[in-house]
């Protein structure tokens, strides 16, 4: 008796283990119990690391990003890099820390960024290079406007208002950005042309409006005999339009790049000749959409082109 009532108990023990020992739920089968926890919704985290948001270009690109990166349901994190080369090495560092999917990024330098580019591809993280290209590291798409066709458009439009004979001035954005270097050759394909035409000065001003003036000032006191400017982007040459206006010239065909905002109303004003337009929100906007396909696998294109047109 005493036996039996001991195996009772060891029969009721070890099926109160065996019960206690299952945590599935009624039905649950042992793969899903596996899976429990993964974080593989789908979502996709983009890094986008920006020259500068000291220039209107570059902050309607970011807010193209950004509105379609929260219309498409995906994270995004911006950083600036200032127009600092080292700054942005860092800043793609810390996004590559912070687990981003995919980099967009948009150079300060297109040589100086190949360094953050390498380690991004050491990490597996692929990158999407905006407007400007980057001259080392693994790039699977570059979206841009064909800034070679740009400079060209410009070369040409001043040729036409000049009746292709006079002195124009060529100011040139950061020097190693592929944007100065493509826009500057556009242009000289077209004015190198035509014996004519005289490229009478040459100077960087950075992509900077204040830069652009200085410039703009220093030439006109060595020669005021010019008959067109042209800026590598919008913001110089408002800048060199404001040094014109004030040593009292109206006479200048100057042509800016971009077509920001002021540079169009200054274009309507009749102020500015010209500005090319090359459309940064929808340099933006591709961005996320390629960002997305490349996170999914999705083979894309090399280059992504965004069409150019001549604000007149």
């Amino acid at each position: 008796m005493k036996n039996m009532f001991k195996s009772i108990l060891f029969f009721a023990f070890a099926m109160i283990l065996l019960v206690g020992c299952s945590t599935e739920a009624p039905g649950a089968s042992s793969e899903s119990s596996s899976d429990e926890g993964a974080s593989d919704d789908g979502s996709v985290k983009v890094g986008l690391s920006i020259s500068t948001l000291n220039n209107p270009f570059f902050v309607t690109l970011k807010e193209g990003a950004e509105e379609q990166a929260k219309a498409k349901g995906i994270e995004i994190v911006v950083v600036d890099a200032q127009n600092d080369s080292a700054k942005q090495v860092s800043d793609i560092e810390d996004l590559i820390q912070q687990g981003v999917d995919v980099l967009l990024v948009n150079p300060t330098d297109s040589a100086a960024v190949s360094a953050a580019i390498e380690s991004a591809n050491s990490a597996d993280v692929p990158v999407i290079t905006l407007d400007r290209s980057a001259e080392g590291g693994e790039v699977v798409a570059h979206i841009a406007s064909d800034n070679v066709a740009g400079g060209k458009m410009a070369g040409d439009f001043i040729l036409e208002q000049l009746g292709s004979e006079g002195k124009v001035v060529e100011i040139e954005g950061i020097p190693g950005s592929s944007a100065a270097r493509e826009r500057g050759e556009g242009f000289h394909q077209s004015v190198d042309a035509v014996d004519t035409i005289e490229v009478a000065a040459k100077q960087t001003a950075d992509f900077d409006r204040a830069k652009g003036l200085t410039v703009m000032e220093n030439i006109l006191q060595g020669n005021k005999d010019i008959q067109a400017v042209f800026a590598h982007n919008d913001e110089m040459a408002l800048g060199a339009l404001q040094a014109i206006e004030a040593a009292g010239l109206s006479d200048i065909v100057v042509v800016g790049f971009d077509a920001t905002e002021d540079a169009v109303k200054a274009v309507e004003d009749g102020r500015l000749a010209a500005t090319v337009a090359q459309k940064p929100a929808v340099i933006g906007q591709k961005g996320i959409d390629t960002a997305i396909q490349v996170a999914s696998g999705e083979t894309v294109e090399e280059f992504i082109p965004v069409e150019l047109e001549l604000v007149k």
